[in-house]
């Protein structure tokens, strides 16, 4: 049985934007200050932000200072819930599709 919602839900609400998922990307490559982020976007600094304190809720990223810039950096193992949930839908597919299989090959 996949994780609950409750358990999923700050990932996946951080997730269902295209800009933090963008975000996501990324940070992936390398770990990054708000200003260098918000370079990349054709949005203003503070919405960046608020984008990364989705991200941050979730868990999805670490911030650190270093000096007087806050450094961005993914936190990889926090995918590890959307990952845990989306992989028991896989499982629940092959067994239907293997009982499928099953009953077409009894049949023919």
């Amino acid at each position: 049985m996949p994780l609950t919602t409750d358990q999923t839900q700050p990932v996946f609400r951080a997730l269902a934007d295209p800009t933090r998922r963008a975000i996501i990307m990324l940070l992936a490559d390398r770990d990054l200050p708000v200003g260098d982020i918000a370079a990349r976007f054709e949005m203003t600094r503070p919405a960046v932000a608020k984008h990364l304190a989705v991200l941050k809720s979730a868990d999805l990223i670490h911030v650190s200072q270093a000096g007087r810039e806050r450094i961005n950096q993914l936190n990889p193992a926090a995918l590890k819930a959307a990952t845990d949930w989306l992989a028991w839908f896989d499982r629940f597919w092959d067994d239907r599709l293997a009982a499928l299989k099953s009953a077409v090959e009894k049949d023919t």
